[in-house]
């Protein structure tokens, strides 16, 4: 049985000069992004084609003899049918960006660019936004890549563990990379000078290749099953797995990370993400809109953040 072609009552050439803005998805874990860069774009070809697209040009032929009256014929120019070109509108007609990389095991929001929308990209990554994540653990046993698809190497008790013994560890954590931020600024913590560098907004490595953590809590403890929600930047994937594992090594334990979600992106959150089911052009549009919306009230996000840099080289 033949698929029905549907019909979406829009000009594609409309619905393309739109295609020029940023919009929010929600990234599946176990999807590489390269996969989920291609479903958008060969969604967005599918729809353009089954709008109204522009008819083949014709051919304009001049016939005769030099010294007598020309004919001008108009006929079909097949060089420029969709039966022989191929559809309007291609995969290499689109260029997509991301604000943020998600890696195969982490899911959540991903930020989009499409087209001239890929100058926003810039701009947002230029801006260095915090990211949110929430980790999920399990207690009791260690995988060789510190995530649940690895093979189990090890494996130990967790009855004596408590959730005041995590709360502890991740203020220690917290505690430490708020300390570490100050020294490489050449400030005391405890100075009037540090408290005014605070007050400037985030501070930020210059180096795009130190990750700080802003803050770490536990909001859920149920053995041998936990989560943390962490405030951070220049994270990867790897470094968060890590962090699970190190948990676990500091509570006399093992833990391993069974799940990685990235909630919040700068001013983006799970709310304005689109599922894959709705990555599809009109839905795309319609997110368009309250991203662009978002961007605007917030100044693009460039002078709201006026992030604090430091640099580990001085």
């Amino acid at each position: 049985m033949l698929p029905v072609k549907r019909c979406i009552p829009y000009k594609a050439s409309a619905a393309w000069n739109l295609l020029n803005s940023v919009f929010v998805i929600y990234k599946p874990a176990l999807t590489h992004y390269l996969t989920v860069r291609n479903t958008i774009i060969k969604n967005l070809c599918r729809d353009l084609n089954e709008m109204e697209v522009r008819p083949p040009d014709n051919y304009v032929v001049i016939e005769g003899k030099t010294n007598e009256e020309l004919n001008v014929i108009v006929r079909p120019n097949y060089a420029d049918n969709e039966l022989v070109v191929g559809p309007r509108y291609q995969y290499n007609d689109f260029s997509l960006l991301c604000a943020n990389y998600l890696y195969t095991d982490t899911s959540g929001v991903l930020i989009c660019g499409v087209n001239s929308g890929n100058s926003l990209i810039n701009k947002i990554r230029e801006s260095r936004p915090s990211r949110c994540y929430r980790l999920k653990g399990i207690l009791g046993q260690a995988t060789n890549n510190h995530f649940k698809t690895g093979k189990i190497i090890e494996k130990s008790t967790y009855k004596h563990i408590r959730r005041v013994h995590i709360d502890k560890i991740c203020a220690s954590m917290q505690s430490s990379h708020q300390k570490k931020m100050f020294e490489l600024c050449g400030v005391d913590i405890q100075s009037q000078t540090a408290y005014e560098l605070a007050a400037q907004g985030l501070i930020r490595p210059a180096h795009s290749e130190i990750p700080v953590l802003y803050e770490i809590k536990c909001i859920n403890f149920q053995p041998p099953e936990f989560t943390l929600e962490i405030i951070c930047i220049n994270e990867y994937e790897q470094y968060l797995k890590t962090l699970i594992h190190e948990l676990g090594l500091e509570l006399h334990s093992t833990a391993t990370c069974t799940q990685i979600q990235c909630f919040k992106y700068g001013l983006f959150e799970l709310q304005h993400a689109l599922l894959s089911k709705k990555w599809d052009i009109l839905s795309i549009l319609d997110n368009m809109k309250v991203c662009t919306q978002i961007l605007k009230e917030n100044d693009y996000l460039i002078k709201q953040t006026s992030p604090v840099l430091i640099d580990n080289n001085e």
